[in-house]
This record gives structure tokens, sequence and C-alpha cells, in this order.
């Protein structure tokens, strides 16, 4: 037997079948090699904390220029909208245009923010130290954020055709909803995100549509776009930057983790009264405004909107008010700690 198999392998030798056998072997190799480099170049799930997903949005839009649509979902209500976005490395500008409801296109650069109404021709022109969720929360200094959130990566899916690593910043505690983020792989961009009321129900969600990553946009050509207002008319209504002790309040954290950002008061219009001092508090993903003082409230009773809650009062002869993201329970703990410092 021995000889015959020794026998038949030379004769597949001769006739040249060895050097398929060879050609099959290296063939196997380069595919063994092929796939242990795909499994290396297999993204690794980011072990982040809440804080360290929060860097990697921010990273994803200060480096890259991107386009793209999303819609905003709110209860019943849909609108969609078509951003772009570029950056210098040093500056950041962004249009975004509403493509339902009433004609409204917004400029951002930086803090400086243009409202457009091309019906009316008008252009608001102001400054806001903004703090917004989508597409990357706005850091908040001095605030431990992963004190009263934790992340929990859920896995991977794919949103507007790309493939996104979903995380869940989960409350520590029932003053603050969830939420839920889908974060593009390789930018970190954020596609689509999701808030979570009680028992992980979706209160609002903001996702993107379609969208062109590193997009061919640079920021002087949308500068130049954003500053053609000619014959518009302008508004530059004036925001003092203020602090409510100056203005005869106090305000004293009652819910763990919020802290006062800023306070700012718009300059009084001819024939109209004092106007509201606004303060933002914030724990590093949800914020609040409360608005004191201007008279009446707007309106006396709760509303809703989506994840949006609403809720006003007096104190003594003076309005209080408090708009924000968080659980009802939470704006009225934030009233709760607001005092009038003198009469």
């Amino acid at each position: 037997m021995a000889l015959a198999s020794e026998a038949r392998c030379r004769a597949m030798a001769s006739s040249g079948c060895g050097w398929w056998w060879a050609r099959w072997a290296a063939a196997l190799i380069a595919a063994l090699a092929m796939a242990a480099l795909a499994r290396a170049a297999e993204p690794v799930a980011p072990n982040l904390s809440v804080q360290g997903w929060i860097e990697r949005l921010h990273e994803a839009t200060r480096a890259r220029a991107y386009s793209g649509t999303f819609v905003v979902t709110r209860g019943d209500d849909v609108v969609s909208a078509r951003v772009v976005h570029a950056c210098d490395g040093q500056r950041q500008v962004e249009r975004i245009e509403n493509l339902s409801g009433p004609a409204r296109v917004t400029w951002r650069l930086d803090d400086e923010v243009l409202t457009l109404w091309p019906q009316q021709q008008t252009v608001l022109r102001e400054r806001r130290e903004t703090l917004r969720l989508f597409p990357g929360p706005v850091k908040v200094p001095g605030v431990k954020v992963d004190e009263h959130y934790r992340a929990e990566l859920r896995g991977r899916e794919r949103v507007a055709g790309l493939e996104a690593w979903v995380v869940e910043f989960v409350p520590r505690d029932g003053w603050r909803y969830g939420y839920r983020l889908w974060s593009e792989l390789r930018t970190g961009l954020a596609l689509k995100m999701q808030t979570l009321g009680a028992g992980q129900q979706v209160l609002e969600q903001m996702a993107y549509t379609e969208v062109q990553l590193d997009a061919p946009l640079k920021v002087e050509g949308l500068l130049r776009q954003m500053e053609d207002t000619r014959g518009w008319r302008t508004l530059r209504p004036q925001r003092v930057k203020t602090n409510p002790q100056a203005l005869g309040w106090r305000w004293v954290s009652s819910v763990p983790g919020f802290q006062l950002v800023g306070c700012w008061q718009r300059e009084a219009e001819a024939g109209r009264g004092r106007p509201p001092l606004q303060c933002v508090v914030s724990d590093g993903l949800a914020s609040v405004s409360l608005f004191l003082g201007g008279g009446e409230p707007p309106h006396a009773n709760p509303r809703a909107s989506g994840a949006m809650q609403v809720r006003a009062g007096k104190l003594g002869e003076h309005a209080v008010l408090a708009i924000g993201e968080v659980p009802a329970a939470t704006l009225e703990r934030l009233l709760a700690g607001v005092e009038r410092a003198q009469p």
C-alpha cells in the first residue's frame, strides 16, 4: 500500500498536480491572512463613560464637514430640516433650513445665530450660548455628568445607510430623562437620538434620513452666504449677561446635578415692561430655562410637547416660568429653588 501511494504521488508530481496543490495552498494562506486582517480592522466597541461619548460627539463636529436631512418627531408632530456643517479647526458654521412648516433658515457661527424668515425678508441676529443635544451636546464647565448618568453600549445598527454604535445614557435617578444615541462608527457623528421617559418610552426622536460625511464644504463659502442679507430688515435684540443677585433673585440648586450655566436679560423695548431674567441650568445633558419676573406668565397651566415640559407660577407679584426637556416634577423642584432676594 505504501509503495502504491508513493507511486501515485510521484505520478501526480510528474503530471503537474503538485504545482496545482501548491497554488491551492498559497491561495488558502492568502485567504486566511486576509480574514485575519479583516478581523483586525473591525472596529472595536468603545468602552467610554458618558463624558467620553460627549467628547467623541464634539470631535465629530469640530473636525468634519457634513450635510444631510434630519427628521424630528415629537408625539404627532413631525418636522424635517436640511443641515450643512463646515469647520476649519477653529470656527464652525452651520445652516439649518426648515423643510416643513413656515419657511425659516437658521445660521450658526460659533455662538452667533442668525434666524431668517424669507417671506418677511427679516433676519434676527443675536448671540447665544446654546445648549443642544443634537448633533452633539454643548459642554457645561464644572458639571460631572457621569455622576448622574451611566453609559451602556447596546450594539450596532445602521442609520441613513451608515453603521453606528448604539449607546444609552441611563439616568441614575428619576429627576432626568434617559437618552439613546447612534454614533457613526468611524467619525463619531450623532446620526440619531431618542429621549426616553419612564419605561423606555420614546418621547422625542431626531434622526438623519440621509447624510454625506466629509462633504466638500468650506467655511468661507458658507460665511459669504450667511452674510448675504442685503435689503433685509435686521433685528438686533441686545442681551446683557448678568446674575440673579444683581436683579434681586436667588436660586439654590434643588435638584442633584443641575448647575447654573448663565443668566441674561434683554434690553427693555419702548412702551413695554421690563423683560424677564432668563437663567439656564443644566446637568450636562438636559437643560432648563428659568424665566423670572416680567409680568404674567404666558400660560398658567402645565403643557408638554414630546420631551418638553412647562411649568408656570407666581412668586409674590412676580411671574416665574420653567421650560425644559426634563420630567415635570424636576421643573417644579427647580422653581422651588427660586427666591426673591428683595421686593
